[in-house]
């Protein structure tokens, strides 16, 4: 049996300093030493090992702290593995089908301005997908798409990560919204609305940085209308919606966004387009005669209704099995096939002696992965694709991630090394010892969590109690520092060491994920930095009127 503590040094903040190190090195290595990723992520794997075993550190067992990363490794196949897999297989075979070329030139269509159309693809369109899927695969897909309408791999990922972070805390029909609620056993609707009147503020900026990556201060001149309609009818409709159910907010806004758009689109222009010029360069691993770049569809004049119906068809089949699966009885029934097995050889108490339970659960009928594979199997049917064909393509899938596959596994090992040795928790308490100031550090706690964990959900498993807590102690509602977790979160999204390999394996950059981290980390900080702000003054008088 191991017994938790949560300060095994005795000073809060020494213990603090041994549980960032794994995390410092990891985002060190990436960022300044510029190591690929998954050395980056087996050096913070190893430094939390040593931490967590050492006897002047934490003094778990070693055979519990092995057993505490293969936990984890198994964690991040269910929970990223297999949903990117299977995204980018159905991106896959519409590019080897040549339909991903026709899917290409109808967005094209929307706007003839290529910054226009991104912040429909990256923002509003991932936006979607994120709500259904989540696990990255918004980022593997709205990269790829991004090339295709002629912007360089590398711009395409630092694109794509930076707008998933307007969706994220609402992300997989309201998830990390759903688990705040469970783990701090309060209604989560009230967590729902709070954090709908934080992310909203960054989804309207999130347009305008986009706009910028997209074309550089000539962006920001000439299209920061398209950005403004962006921003304010997305973030409008999170507040909004978020209010009624929580569980629809990104499916609301990601949908009046892209409307709203095309429709500002028919009646402004800026001053100067800035065209299509579909790159050469490789999707993927594909190559230059990749069927997506040189295989037309339909008349010679142009693709049909039927190439265009056909094109869209796998986002539609994604979109309505995941809204099947939403409806009430299905959710029931689905969830009915979950197995929850406990986690052999992992004997845990936390610091007042109660058994922290470590279960498995697998809910492989609900998962999104799963929902994904069987949208994948229809999409060989719709596009014709033979299963022998499907069959090399998902093994070409595969061997895309190559190496992001160990910086998944790692660094998912590590979050779970971290958590169960205890040193999560006391970077927690640490900063939860602020007091007052403690308002403004709040999205500190979830961006620290999201950039171990991966994911929002993640980060609010971990510190949503703490949180509540916190706010508990200072007379606070809770659901201001419990959304502030989850909104704090979405900007630790794009610099996570799982996210960005996930990006640069979609873009077929594998191996150029501290580079990727250099483009986004000033931007995460930013909008860290404006949102402890906006939570501070949360508060405060000034903005208390915001909490419900």
């Amino acid at each position: 049996m191991y017994q938790q503590n949560f300060n095994p040094t005795g000073s809060l903040w020494l213990s603090a300093l041994l549980a960032a190190l794994p995390l410092l090195a990891v985002l060190v290595l990436l960022g300044v030493f510029k190591w690929k990723a998954h050395w980056a992520g087996i050096s913070g794997l190893v430094v939390g090992f040593l931490i967590a075993v050492l006897p002047f550190a934490y003094g778990m067992p070693i055979a519990q702290a092995l057993d505490s990363a293969v936990y984890g490794a198994a964690r991040a196949v269910l929970l990223i593995l297999w949903i990117t897999f299977n995204a980018i297989w159905i991106y896959k075979m519409t590019e080897r089908s040549g339909h991903f070329a026709v899917l290409r030139r109808a967005f094209q269509g929307i706007s003839d301005d290529k910054r226009i159309t991104a912040i429909v693809i990256a923002f509003s369109f991932g936006a979607l997908i994120e709500a259904l899927a989540g696990g990255g695969s918004p980022i593997a897909i709205c990269a790829v798409m991004l090339i295709a309408l002629g912007f360089e791999p590398m711009r395409a990922a630092v694109i794509a990560l930076i707008a998933n972070t307007a969706p994220v805390a609402f992300g997989g029909m309201g998830n990390p919204i759903t688990i705040l609620g469970s783990v701090t056993e309060l209604p989560p609707e009230p967590f729902g609305a709070m954090a709908g009147r934080q992310t909203a503020f960054i989804a309207l900026l999130v347009p305008f940085i986009l706009i910028y990556v997209a074309d550089g201060r000539r962006g920001l001149r000439q299209a920061w209308p398209a950005a403004l309609v962006a921003g304010i009818s997305f973030g409008a409709t999170q507040i909004l919606m978020s209010q009624v159910n929580y569980l629809l907010t990104d499916i609301a806004a990601a949908l009046v966004s892209a409307i709203v758009l095309v429709a500002f689109g028919k009646i402004w222009k800026p001053a100067e387009t800035v065209g299509f010029t579909p790159s050469p360069t490789p999707i993927a691993g594909g190559s230059v005669d990749d069927p997506a770049f040189v295989r037309v569809h339909g008349r010679p004049g142009g693709d049909t209704t039927g190439d265009k119906l056909t094109a869209f068809a796998p986002y539609a089949i994604i979109i309505a099995l995941f809204s099947i699966a939403q409806i009430p009885a299905i959710k029931t029934f689905l969830a009915g096939f979950t197995v929850k097995p406990a986690w052999p050889g992992l004997d845990l108490v936390n610091p007042a002696g109660k058994a922290v339970p470590v279960v498995y659960e697998l809910p492989w009928a609900a998962h999104p992965g799963t929902l994904l594979f069987v949208s994948g199997l229809l999409t060989l049917l719709v596009l014709r694709i033979s299963p022998a064909s499907a069959l090399a393509t998902y093994g070409a899938t595969i061997r895309q991630f190559g190496w992001a596959i160990v910086t998944i596994l790692s660094v998912f090992a590590l979050a779970f090394v971290m958590q169960f040795s205890g040193q999560i928790q006391t970077l927690g308490l640490f900063l939860a010892g602020a007091g007052a100031f403690f308002a403004f550090l709040s999205p500190v706690v979830g961006w620290f969590g999201v950039a171990i964990t991966g994911t929002d959900a993640g980060a609010n498993a971990l510190f949503a109690k703490l949180q509540t807590t916190a706010a508990g102690q200072l007379n606070i509602p809770p659901e201001l520092f419990g959304a502030a977790n989850s909104a704090g979160g979405v900007m630790g999204k794009m610099i996570s060491p799982q996210n960005l390999a996930i990006g640069t394996a979609a873009v077929g950059l594998v191996g150029e994920e501290g580079n990727l981290f250099r483009r986004v980390i000033g931007w995460s900080a930013v909008l860290l930095l404006i949102l402890c702000v906006l939570v501070f003054l949360q508060s405060t008088p000034v903005l208390g009127w915001l909490v419900p």
